[in-house]
């Protein structure tokens, strides 16, 4: 059955998606073609129709809407002013700054105390086949709805609502055998290999790698406040013998040890995409995170614990780092104990 009724409004184009998903546009002769949001006839729909029929620009109506007191994109515009926005970590703040905006185009002239949890399960339908998306749009609907209750909203039209993950190992950790490729490929005193002694010896993020520098290492210790807890997490490392014969046989820069042709610092996504040709060229699948995971994976086998794991990666709780030790522990138990399988003779 057709969700929209007999007569359809004038200037109105329907596509269905690979997900299956009704998408309405509005054209208007050669015009822009315009993406309208909701459900045919909802009241988001009709107001971004209405919107397009009249023809404002989608800057003449988001300061309208900006300036319009109790609607979502009013409300949008004191979150960013609150301390509960600005504690957000940069990367996060950055990713939900994305959400918003499209928020504000799509329900922004929705009165907020009244956005209900169907509006936002018809924003999750929108982001339908990317569970992702989907969870990253819950969680920053939440923060806002949860940081107007009571002053600006009567409750969070979120609660309860939940994304189902599909099951996945993410980044696979490097094998000894990927490690061994690419040290060969990528030889001693060569930036790229560095780059890979540098995330493998101290288990790093790529975020903290393109910031650490020599000013981070005395007397063999490194010591650096991590980016993704808003350097309120210090780590403090040796520096393991085989990263400092890499970083003695390299040629670094001045602040940062890994730098750009043009003698920068990387920023976290131009370098994850540098070490991925780097990676390539050497014939190998693993990526940036994978380094990470394997640094755990090797500490884990060698008889870490969780709060010694906890304190080699910055982790804050016991629950990324029992992933690596439960699966140590389970390696060597049947390691040890696999002998039982044999039938015991009479």
């Amino acid at each position: 059955m057709s969700d929209m009724p007999r007569r359809r409004k004038p200037y109105i184009q329907k596509e269905i998606t690979r997900h299956n998903t009704t998408v309405w546009y509005f054209r208007r002769g050669k015009g822009p073609r315009i993406r309208l949001p909701g459900p045919y006839d909802s009241d988001e729909f009709n107001a971004a129709y209405e919107a397009a029929l009249s023809g404002e620009t989608q800057h003449r109506r988001s300061s309208l809407l900006e300036h319009r007191q109790g609607s979502v994109a009013w409300l949008i515009r004191q979150y960013r002013l609150s301390a509960a926005y600005r504690n957000l970590a940069d990367i996060t703040r950055k990713n939900r700054d994305a959400i918003l905006k499209q928020v504000e185009q799509t329900a922004g002239n929705l009165t907020a105390a009244k956005v209900t949890p169907d509006h936002i399960r018809a924003g999750l339908k929108r982001r339908e086949g990317k569970p992702g998306s989907q969870r990253n749009f819950l969680r920053a609907m939440r923060h806002l709805f949860q940081w107007a209750v009571p002053e600006h909203v009567p409750s969070d039209p979120t609660a309860g609502e939940k994304v189902r993950m599909p099951k996945t190992q993410g980044h696979a950790p490097w094998s000894v055998d990927m490690i061994d490729r690419y040290h060969a490929k990528h030889k001693l005193g060569t930036k790229a290999r560095l780059a890979m002694d540098l995330m493998l010896y101290t288990g790093l993020r790529r975020s903290d790698v393109v910031r650490l520098g020599p000013q981070h290492i005395r007397d063999g210790v490194l010591t650096i406040r991590l980016k993704k807890s808003q350097e309120l997490t210090e780590v403090i490392l040796p520096v393991l013998p085989p990263l400092k014969e890499s970083i003695d046989a390299t040629e670094v820069g001045d602040l940062a040890f890994l730098v750009t042709q043009y003698g920068k610092p990387f920023t976290a996504a131009g370098f994850g995409n540098w070490f991925a040709d780097q990676c390539i060229d050497a014939g190998v699948e693993g990526r940036a995170h994978g380094l990470r995971k394997a640094a755990a994976t090797f500490a884990a086998d060698n008889g870490a614990t969780p709060h010694e794991l906890m304190a080699i990666f910055g982790w804050q709780n016991l629950k990324e780092a029992e992933t690596y030790t439960k699966a140590a522990d389970r390696k060597r138990a049947a390691l040890k104990r696999a002998h039982l399988i044999l039938r015991s003779k009479a």
